[in-house]
């Protein structure tokens, strides 16, 4: 029985987390840090170590719509890195499908929780991108899984 990945990309980071293997509770991981925007190669080989290592069948991948359902700048450059994800993971011969999910206000919502646990604006962004993208894994669960 395999697991779902959830990812919150972002310009210099991309938050991770992962699911249980019965698909019920959703939990924040990692957050894989990069130097440059365009610099993925890193953070491609970690997803797909992620992905071997914990039998992942599906990744999520948080879409940032505008709040018409427009696709803006960062929406476009999230679909561009699920397509070269899914590139790098069909090299290495790992199957997992890939898709996009509406993930408007997820990090608006994880500061939420952060302000609320009392961990203070300077040491949140170590935290603050795992738990977004625990939480677009926990609104697919939720709202997407047939």
């Amino acid at each position: 029985m395999g697991r779902l990945l959830g990812l919150d990309f972002g310009s210099k980071t991309t938050g991770v987390a992962m699911s249980d293997p019965l698909k019920e509770i959703a939990s924040p991981l990692e957050t894989i840090f990069r130097e440059k925007e365009g610099k993925l190669r890193p953070t491609f080989r970690r997803i797909t170590e992620l992905v071997r290592d914990n039998e992942i069948e599906l990744i999520v991948i948080g879409l940032p719509l505008n709040m018409d359902d427009s696709k803006g700048e960062r929406a476009l450059k999230s679909e561009e890195f699920a397509a070269g994800l899914k590139q790098r993971l069909a090299a290495e011969g790992l199957t997992a499908d890939i898709i996009m999910w509406d993930e408007r206000l997820s990090t608006m919502e994880a500061d939420e929780i952060l302000e609320e646990s009392g961990i203070g604006t300077g040491d949140r962004k170590q935290y603050i991108d795992k738990i977004a993208a625990a939480l677009i894994l926990e609104d697919y669960m939720k709202n997407g899984m047939k």
